[in-house]
């Protein structure tokens, strides 16, 4: 008998798969036995992913795309279908902040959080998910945040991006559930990434961070792996609309 966590002969896309969170989920749904497209702004960006991805036996494929840019999104979505076949599994990773005063934040920023965040994840959701619809089946993980839930300081574009992906992931949620396809998403708290990497470097604010966390320490990209994959597996087939924390225990304090 096969395991509820199984994702044997799975596809599955992952944006931002070049390292960090979506390195460490593409690696973890390859050790449950997804093949896995890995996509990311630059093809060779994904090179040490696709390489765990093959080393635990499974294909990778790699793929590039701006996802600030709507037609780029939609047309990985073609793209991964054309080079792996029908997705079976999408995680919508990919993202980026920036961080000004609210008062000052400029709105070219403010547009391509949004755009990156916000609207590439709607485009591949829309995308992919339509075949899913038509095949009736299907696995959608958004990553949103613990800034889907809080406000955080000098980010108003990533905090409402967030905020927007957690209500996205519940309204889909709902239109496709009859259709077999459940769209959830993970809240990661605070990990170790690029993103974070001004508040590990500000001595007093990541003080400050870990003196709230009960685990005690920051968050690693491969802490998410279970999550993604139970998320993305028939064990979590009654689970939709969901917004999964992975924080250490942030949100308990």
């Amino acid at each position: 008998m096969s395991s509820p966590f199984s994702l044997e002969d799975k596809r599955a896309l992952v944006t931002g798969a070049s390292r960090g969170i979506g390195q460490g989920i593409a690696v973890a749904l390859a050790e449950a036995g997804a093949d896995v497209v890995c996509a990311s702004t630059r093809r060779a960006g994904t090179d040490e992913t696709a390489e765990a991805v093959r080393q635990r036996g499974r294909r990778a494929w790699q793929l590039e795309a701006d996802l600030s840019d709507r037609e780029a999104a939609a047309a990985l979505a073609e793209a991964a279908e054309a080079e792996a076949g029908p997705i079976d599994i999408l995680v919508n990773n990919a993202g980026t902040i920036r961080r000004h005063p609210a008062v000052d934040f400029p709105m070219a920023d403010w547009e391509f959080v949004l755009r990156t965040n916000l609207d590439a994840t709607f485009v591949l959701c829309q995308a992919v998910g339509r075949g899913m619809v038509e095949r009736g089946r299907g696995k959608i993980v958004n990553v949103a945040s613990l800034l889907s839930f809080q406000g955080g300081v000098t980010v108003p574009a990533y905090t409402a991006s967030k905020h927007a992906v957690a209500g996205l992931t519940k309204a889909l949620a709902n239109e496709w559930a009859p259709s077999g396809v459940t769209v959830n998403a993970i809240a990661p708290g605070y990990i170790a990434t690029d993103n974070t990497q001004a508040l590990q470097d500000n001595e007093a604010r990541s003080r400050q961070i870990l003196e709230r966390i009960p685990a005690g320490r920051w968050g690693d990209p491969a802490d998410l792996g279970g999550a993604a994959v139970f998320l993305a597996s028939p064990a979590s087939d009654y689970v939709n609309g969901h917004v999964l924390v992975v924080d250490g225990g942030w949100m308990a304090r």
